[in-house]
């Protein structure tokens, strides 16, 4: 008979305990996981009603029926009742061709970015836990996407939370070499950007995945310090380097920085043209945001002396996980919009069960009917998140001078 995993084996070390425990839950999620998700199942997103599209996009729902009517744009789902629904790919088939039939508001159905306008690189930072940075990281990034952005999202966190929202079990479904450590590693195993970019069910948002691997960077790059001297090898410039490799290809990188101000961080806070630190309004999380803002000065510094320039088009504080009606909170937004008053976003992500219950089937909102978690519920999560998204949107708007 099989022992628990619990129970102690004699003449056992402390790694070795240590290693079956972390044996025994992979191995049970997985196997959670395959009832939930089986091995040949690929993670799907559902199709939206007219009603949403409509919002999405912003066009009235009765145009989207003459639309249908006349046979013009993408042809909807036809389900009971005569409803009709879209997939994603068809919405951004939608907005492609409202574009090109009224060509003066090409640029509120399209916005990709035009000839000139730079990248938008954001990367989501804070070392505290419990932030919502993962979170922060997955609704922008969806956000952007159901807005017709082409979206490369990067897991640069070890614990790879971000990757499972999109389906992927970090020990199991990422090979090795397949994060962003394979394009950016020092030795001859490095390989090409593109071939540790995953396609996602979610369209319009490609992913670099994360797992442990990530941790070698973190491991190799004091040796390699020591070793190199050129500028192509200076650690913190691989992270923008391997991007500008794909810049072409997006509108915008939404980067899910680790709970740490490692190499690995260093690299994203240099390749960033943006950056968004997210704060849970408590006050122990405010005291140490006051480190990590400390921390982050000292390694910016050390950046800018070796020669890099960090100059961000914008660096906003996005309050978290907010329940409103919570009066110490309140006090303590007040706290920072008086001390950084424009530099935290107008609005907040509110604390949410509907956001939460969603997460406990590695889901969003975006993939979730009104239904599945209740109207009301949904209606409010969905109105702090899109806020939250359309700040941060208009601030991209004022870089690409629109």
């Amino acid at each position: 008979m099989l022992k628990p995993a619990t129970i102690r084996v004699d003449n056992e070390t402390t790694s070795e305990r240590i290693t079956r425990q972390a044996t025994a839950l992979s191995n049970r999620l997985r196997v959670v996981g395959e009832i939930a998700f089986p091995p040949s199942a690929m993670k799907t997103l559902r199709h939206f009603t007219s009603g949403e599209v409509a919002q999405i996009v912003g066009v009235s729902d009765g145009y989207l029926r003459q639309l249908s009517l006349d046979g013009l744009g993408p042809t909807p789902e036809l389900g009971t009742a005569g409803r009709r629904s879209y997939s994603l790919k068809q919405i951004n088939e939608l907005r492609e061709y409202l574009a090109q039939a009224r060509p003066k508001e090409a640029v509120k159905f399209w916005p990709r970015r035009r000839a000139g306008e730079k990248l938008q690189v954001i990367t989501v930072a804070n070392f505290k836990g419990g932030s919502a940075k993962t979170t922060t990281s997955l609704y922008l990034a969806q956000g952007l996407a159901l807005q017709g952005y082409r979206v490369l999202a990067i897991d640069l966190d070890p614990q790879a939370s971000l990757s499972a929202m999109f389906g992927y079990q970090p020990e199991f479904d990422i090979a090795s070499n397949a994060t962003l450590y394979g394009a950016i590693r020092y030795d001859d195993e490095r390989v090409d950007m593109r071939s540790v970019i995953r396609n996602t069910y979610f369209d319009g948002i490609d992913l670099v995945p994360g797992n442990l691997e990530l941790m070698e960077f973190e491991h190799e790059t004091p040796r390699a310090m020591g070793k190199r001297s050129g500028p192509e090898d200076l650690f913190f410039r691989r992270v923008a380097s391997v991007i500008e490799q794909v810049e072409g290809d997006y509108d915008v990188v939404v980067i899910d920085c680790p709970p740490q101000l490692g190499f690995l961080t260093m690299g994203a806070l240099n390749a960033a043209t943006g950056m968004l630190v997210t704060i849970h309004p408590q006050m122990v999380d405010v005291a140490s945001m006051s480190q990590f803002l400390l921390m982050t000065a000292d390694l910016v510094s050390v950046i800018e002396e070796a020669g890099a320039q960090l100059n961000y088009d914008f660096m906003k504080f996005v309050v978290t996980r907010h329940d409103p009606r919570d009066v110490p909170e309140q006090e303590i937004i007040g706290l920072l919009r008086d001390l950084f008053g424009d530099d935290v976003l107008g609005a907040a992500a509110w604390k949410s069960t509907a956001i939460a219950n969603a997460g406990l089937t590695k889901q969003s909102l975006f993939e979730l009917s009104k239904g599945a978690v209740g109207r009301s519920v949904y209606d409010r999560a969905m109105e702090s998140v899109n806020a939250v998204n359309g700040e941060v949107i208009a601030l991209m708007a004022e870089v690409w001078e629109r």
